[in-house]
């Protein structure tokens, strides 16, 4: 990399799309779901160490339930790069936070990068170009750059950005100014999206310099910005919970989008690894030993490889052991886990499955 820039690891996410799998003190970041051995949060470390220049450049925010978590994952990482959050208070106050940390020890010219830390990337040097282009963007002038994924699919799982007038090329690739961002549309919406061939998938990473970011969270987000700057992370109990995207990305005028294809998945929920690990032969896939007749287009997984899955006449489901629970679900009906859950708090004898 030939500039400069400060990682930011965004790892304070549930990732409750997961469970059983994912719990509480085990969320989705912690989780390795790929076969590589490592979890979300230590691939995502990773391929950021290079950009970072070491682990002296990286930084992490999360809960302050899940820090004793990340330590554990990341040990390399500098005590004082790890920020807590008292109280989950979505992305806004997270970006807002570390931004002024990172300012206060480095400057309002610091280049700063925020990146979810349950991301998916498959060509990582085609992932470390399009962050020397951002970087060059946002170093020339006052820029706060998104990374748009080229969409394959009109999924209406994703927020999606438009492309708006052209803004010169960086590091081979074109930069625009972004006309509007769109959250999570109907189907029929993103085939129209799509057709288009301005619009891209919203990555949820983000580059910019500290300085701008602060007096643009000023502008448009005083409510959480001021608060923080004053009384730093005390400041939390007193917050509204906003997105960044909320707060600012869709306020602001500052806001350009690199069309990024690099291979990348956000890895909602138990879908995912059909598109991470199918393999065409195999007619379902398999993180277990499953033994099927007459089964197929299912997924599977077992966190004990010991435990074996049998099944007969089975078609698009999700079938996930681990400890004590089974989950067994449609493919087509994972994003119903989450009111499952709701269910469960509610219910006392569940509290050791959450």
């Amino acid at each position: 990399m030939k500039s400069s820039m400060i990682p930011v690891i965004l790892a304070g996410g549930k990732g409750e799309r997961f469970w059983p799998l994912s719990r509480r003190a085990r969320p989705k970041q912690f989780l390795c779901l790929d076969r590589t051995g490592k979890s979300l949060l230590q691939a995502t470390a990773d391929r950021l160490l290079d950009v970072a220049g070491g682990w002296q450049g990286l930084w992490v925010i999360t809960s302050a339930e899940l820090s004793d978590g990340v330590r554990e994952q990341l040990p390399e990482l500098p005590p004082e790069n790890l920020l807590a959050e008292p109280q989950g208070r979505d992305t806004a106050p997270a970006v807002a936070w570390t931004t002024l940390e990172i300012a206060k020890r480095h400057g309002d010219d610091a280049l700063i990068g925020f990146f979810p830390a349950d991301h998916w990337i498959g060509d990582r040097e085609g992932f470390k170009n399009t962050l020397e282009a951002a970087s060059q963007l946002a170093n020339s002038q006052r820029a706060i750059v998104t990374l748009g994924i080229e969409p394959t699919y009109p999924s209406s799982g994703y927020g999606y950005i438009e492309q708006g007038q052209g803004a010169g090329t960086y590091a081979g690739i074109s930069a625009y100014r972004v006309n509007r961002f769109t959250e999570k549309p109907d189907r029929e919406t993103a085939e129209t999206f799509i057709k288009t061939g301005t619009y891209t998938w919203n990555s949820g990473m983000f580059i910019f310099r500290a300085g701008v970011v602060i007096d643009e969270l000023r502008a448009y987000a005083p409510e959480i910005l001021d608060p923080i700057a004053e009384r730093g992370v005390a400041a939390y109990a007193d917050l509204p919970k906003k997105s960044i995207d909320y707060a600012l990305m869709e306020k602001t005028h500052l806001t350009y989008v690199l069309p990024a294809d690099f291979g990348w998945d956000d890895l909602g929920d138990w879908n995912a690894l059909e598109r991470l690990l199918k393999d065409d032969e195999c007619p379902n896939v398999e993180v277990a030993r499953h033994l099927g007749l007459d089964t197929q287009g299912s997924i599977f997984y077992a966190s004990n490889p010991e435990e074996a899955i049998v099944t007969i006449g089975l078609e698009d489901v999700v079938v996930v052991r681990d400890g004590n629970v089974t989950l067994i679900v449609k493919k087509d009906r994972t994003q119903d886990i989450k009111k499952v859950l709701q269910i469960l708090k509610e219910r006392p004898e569940y509290e050791s499955e959450l």
